[in-house]
């Protein structure tokens, strides 16, 4: 199965082609078919020429519900973009492509609608130049008239064409299900609907509600208007869920693959659109089929940081995009970087994190697993990074009291202790330990931190102890260096200070 959601301005035939193309009625809503308005999402399916089933999900082009397009463009991996040819390109084409620009939708299909009333070349170049700019890229296009059913066989056609050059999913991933429908069913109780863009459903699945944390079973599946015992992305779904009532789950929320997502409530983003520097501080993010508030920090011009309103599922990779809902319109794309970023408790630390993040999202970026790896203290194979300091080191007194600070090299062949080592100076430039450099007591004979010095030494004009003395003597006869106790700098191989150690 494929997944299409459709595209464009409010009363330019978009419902009219799922109609056709389907044979149902996507309006699910008595007002929506009396006023001929699309005002929420509808659905329909149908089997395309050479046996290819795909779901439609037809969202409204009203500026109003702007929300709920992109609650059903979200998780979808193509559209079908519908612009009139006697109207042309309108106000809420404009914003509905900028928002697939934003999430990166990179498969179209242009339909060119009316064409019974007006020319449909000039809307056709007009929509298709606009279209080329934009992460669809080059697309598709059919004239075709919703009134006399001219063209509708061109439009199946291209859509079959379309559908065979979708990427297949992967359906071994972990399931994360952005619900856009919540109810109730007489007999067998909460159902949610959404577009599963990865992973495989079962029934007997155990998952986990993400605003809440509660866990749920699913009693049953349905696709298509269908039972079935599993579904594999892509596709639409109706999940029949045991253990959890209806009003605990609304649209944005998720079903997730249980201890497989973490639920942030910060993270680092790049932008593609306005400088960091001009957005709004409070906008709204979209992904998936959620819509939450977010507090922006710029950090760089391209870089900020995100606060949203509650906890999300998300990972790095991710593309979402930040809409101004005062003004209308699409203020960024944005690309998830790291989903547990650090704090920013220093001055000048968001210009700092800044940098770093720039750096991954560069010209010529590193891999961006890789970077985000590195950070966070792990190493790629064959090699070996520098681990923190444990817990309470450079404490008087604490474990770890005197750490050896880590050299220059990743592989730990010299310890070096000083200012840094003893947390003089700036926090963040505080030295982290090598691999195999080991933490002095104070019963080891291999130096003095003055923090962690007996009195003997710390006290003023006490003569430093014995032990200390003696290493002096040893340094000026061709040791490696001054001691702490001087105010210098002394290294010692990481095999020395491993035997001072113990």
């Amino acid at each position: 199965m494929h997944v299409i959601a459709t595209a464009g301005h409010v009363d330019h035939g978009k419902s009219t082609l799922v109609r056709l193309l389907t044979g149902m009625e996507p309006d699910r809503w008595k007002e929506e078919r009396d006023r001929g308005l699309t005002i929420d999402l509808g659905f329909g399916w149908t089997t395309l020429p050479g046996g290819e089933r795909v779901a439609f999900v037809d969202v409204p082009g009203h500026e109003r519900f702007v929300p709920n397009m992109l609650a059903g463009v979200g998780p979808v991996p193509a559209v079908l973009f519908v612009v009139a040819a006697d109207e042309g390109w309108m106000p809420q084409s404009t914003e509905h492509l900028q928002a697939l620009d934003a999430l990166g939708v990179r498969h179209g299909l242009l339909a060119v609608t009316r064409c019974d009333l007006a020319d449909p070349e000039p809307a056709r170049e007009q929509a298709l130049a606009r279209v080329a700019r934009t992460s669809l890229g080059a697309v598709d296009s059919v004239a075709v008239s919703g009134r006399t059913g001219e063209g509708l066989g061109r439009l199946r056609a291209a859509l079959a064409r379309l559908v065979a050059t979708l990427p297949p999913a992967d359906a071994g991933a972990d399931v994360r299900l952005w619900v856009d429908r919540a109810f109730s069913v007489t007999g067998a109780g909460t159902v949610v609907t959404g577009t599963l863009a990865a992973g495989t459903l079962r029934v007997g699945d155990r998952l986990v509600v993400a605003s809440t944390g509660a866990a749920t079973r699913v009693r049953g599946l349905q696709t298509l208007g269908q039972d079935a015992g599993a579904v594999r992305a892509v596709a639409r779904v109706a999940v029949n869920l045991r253990g959890v009532e209806r009003s605990a789950l609304i649209r944005g929320d998720a079903l997730l693959t249980p201890d497989k997502w973490l639920t942030t409530g910060e993270i680092d983003v790049a932008l593609r659109g306005d400088d960091s520097g001009e957005l709004p501080r409070e906008l709204v993010l979209h992904i998936g089929s959620a819509a939450v508030p977010v507090r922006v920090r710029p950090l760089g011009p391209d870089t900020a940081r995100l606060r949203p309103a509650r906890p999300l599922p998300l990972r790095t990779g991710d593309r979402a995009l930040l809409r101004d809902a005062g003004r209308h319109r699409v203020a960024a794309g944005v690309d998830v970087l790291d989903v547990c970023p650090p704090a920013l408790v220093r001055r000048g630390a968001a210009r700092r994190r800044g940098a770093e993040l720039a750096a991954l999202a560069g010209p010529r970026p590193l891999p961006l697993a890789d970077a985000v790896l590195r950070r966070r203290g792990f190493a790629p194979a064959g090699r070996r990074l520098a681990r923190r300091p444990r817990a309470g080191a450079g404490r008087p007194g604490g474990r770890g009291a005197a750490t050896a600070a880590a050299a220059r090299d990743l592989g730990g062949e010299t310890a070096c202790r000083g200012r840094l080592a003893r947390g003089g100076g700036r926090a963040g430039l505080r030295a982290r330990p090598a691999r195999g450099a080991a933490r002095i007591g104070r019963g080891g004979g291999g130096g003095t931190d003055r923090r962690a010095a007996p009195d003997s030494v710390r006290g003023a004009g006490r003569r430093p102890a014995g032990g200390a003395a003696a290493r002096r003597q040893g340094a000026g006869r061709g040791g490696a260096g001054r001691s702490s106790a001087q105010g210098g700098r002394r290294c010692l191989p990481a095999s020395r200070v491993r035997a001072a150690g113990r």
